[in-house]
């Protein structure tokens, strides 16, 4: 951060007063338990005893031979319990809910990953849940909405507006307003105000660190390029935390491009977003000349999100990550080809930053070395993707 809760000019607390005391509560906690010895040996141990971690870096030899040129490796984020990244950061949020005597966690979630992570740690720890999800993400991901009532929370269909992610998100904010005192928002990507992007991307960089020790390990250098979906961007400030600071490792965020970023169905907010305040946070969003949000689309309930999180638009302006779009079409191609080249079935949303390596790989020398922040497992798209496809199949 340049200055408190600031990356260079995007970030900020953009909210109602009446939310100002839940903030600030928040920011006094995160403070006080990322430097506690105690709180970190707690964390530690369950993401080495509950969560799977480290998770695997893992040589995709056969693509790497297939495609011809670079080396890739897989972060296997896909084999964390509840099968994607979004637990690394629910269980650090939900520790501090837990000591700072919160007793119901509430969440926002597109694909459901996140609420699927939420609903585990309530359970895991004695806690309420309640997880807001946009009507049309509950009927993409239907499995994910039993997965998380199964779990004990409870799941409201959001109806308002698109009915996708960013409602969730704004039915999130409003139901916090209504009960601070014993509610504690979950939030799942490296979005909204000042503490929450920070706070992620301290849970979620986990990711990195464990990568970079591995390629040290396992290879004697750091990758040439690390590539990661972005959507509101948790796992790539993941995947990018521990290695912004090795200028020679290029970093590459790639976002749903939809039916193609010359359409208007798309989701691609690097490409064709400009600057605006929205959802607490000052970044880049897809929005209307009087600054209206724009409805978006993805495939990726994952990725439909119209904004996404102030420090990967600090680091684009700073010319030290890139960010690409990726189309509907290309991500479920990626999503087929690492299925029956590496028998790994990819989140949709990790098929996208596939697609790009795909592209990338040919491109570079042997000798280089790409990895790949495999977010999640594709078990909730297979059905998805089956009608996309032309399949009709009966879950």
């Amino acid at each position: 951060m340049t200055r408190k809760g600031y990356y260079g000019e995007y970030g900020g607390q953009f909210v109602p007063e009446l939310l100002m005391p839940a903030i600030n509560e928040v920011t006094e906690a995160f403070n006080k338990y990322k430097e506690d010895p105690p709180f970190k040996s707690e964390l530690k141990d369950l993401f080495d005893n509950y969560a799977n971690r480290p998770s695997m870096l893992y040589y995709a030899k056969n693509m790497s031979e297939d495609l011809g040129g670079a080396q890739i490796y897989l972060k296997r984020e896909d084999l964390n319990h509840t099968g994607a990244h979004k637990i690394n950061n629910v269980l650090g949020q939900a520790l501090i809910a837990k000591k700072m005597g919160k007793t119901r966690l509430i969440a926002e979630t597109g694909a459901g990953q996140h609420g699927v992570a939420t609903a585990t740690a309530a359970a895991l720890f004695g806690m309420e849940a309640e997880i807001f999800m946009g009507k049309e993400d509950t009927e993409r991901q239907a499995l994910n909405v039993y997965r998380m009532e199964l779990l004990g929370a409870k799941v409201h269909a959001v109806t308002t507006e698109t009915q996708v992610l960013k409602d969730a998100v704004n039915a999130t904010f409003q139901d916090w307003t209504k009960r601070i005192d014993d509610t504690f928002y979950v939030l799942g990507s490296a979005v909204g105000p000042y503490p929450f992007p920070e706070m992620v991307k301290y849970f979620q960089s986990v990711i990195s660190e464990e990568a970079r020790r591995q390629f040290l390990e396992m290879t004697g250098k750091l990758p040439d390029a690390v590539i990661a979906a972005v959507g509101g961007g948790s796992n790539a400030i993941g995947a990018f935390a521990k290695f912004i600071d090795d200028a020679e490792v290029e970093l590459i965020g790639v976002e749903a491009a939809g039916k193609g970023v010359k359409t208007d169905q798309t989701a691609a907010t690097m490409a064709l977003g400009s600057k605006g305040v929205f959802h607490g946070m000052k970044s880049q969003f897809l929005q209307s000349a009087d600054g209206q949000i724009d409805p978006v689309y993805s495939i990726s309930a994952g990725l439909d999100y119209p904004g996404i999180g102030p420090e990967h638009v600090y680091l684009k302006d700073i010319h030290r990550a890139t960010y690409v779009p990726i189309t509907d079409d290309e991500a479920v191609d990626a999503f087929e080809y690492i299925a029956k080249t590496e028998g790994v079935i990819a989140a949709i949303e990790s098929a996208h930053a596939v697609a790009y390596a795909m592209k990338l790989a040919p491109k570079m020398r042997k000798d280089q070395q790409i990895m790949v922040n495999l977010s999640g497992r594709g078990d909730k798209d297979v059905a998805a993707i089956s009608r996309y496809k032309g399949v009709d199949i009966h879950e």
